[in-house]
């Protein structure tokens, strides 16, 4: 019997809007290195940040697919500047580590509307 499939998470709108959402944190978390959000916002971004992490260690290989990689990067951040820091500055820190890039730490919960608050952060 195959498993029963899972929903992804909803964050509401249309699907556009939280691809663009998810962007806009991630170029956010690379300017920054750290950013406060909600905990379930963090758990979501967690995975698309860390395969763009990898994505980015791998345009450093000199060869035909370094310019490939930079532009899907590019296609999913939407930002030069953005991409560039990932490139040449955030993903060399992390040559020698394989996965575990971000960490999430719990704030407790926000004073107007009581969300599990979260601080996710580069290693």
């Amino acid at each position: 019997m195959p498993a029963t499939p899972r929903r992804a998470r909803n964050f509401g709108g249309s699907s556009q809007h939280q691809r663009l959402m998810m962007a806009n944190l991630t170029a956010s978390l690379i300017a920054a290195e750290a950013i406060v959000t909600t905990e379930a916002k963090a758990k979501a971004l967690r995975p698309i940040a860390e395969k763009l992490i990898t994505k980015a260690k791998k345009a450093q290989d000199e060869g035909p697919m370094r310019v490939h990689r930079i532009r899907q990067i590019q296609g999913y951040l939407g930002d030069k500047e953005m991409t560039h820091k990932l490139v040449n500055e955030v993903a060399p820190r992390y040559t020698e580590r394989n996965g575990g890039y971000l960490r999430i730490l719990k704030l407790g919960p926000r004073q107007g509307d009581n969300a599990q608050m979260a601080r996710i952060e580069l290693v």
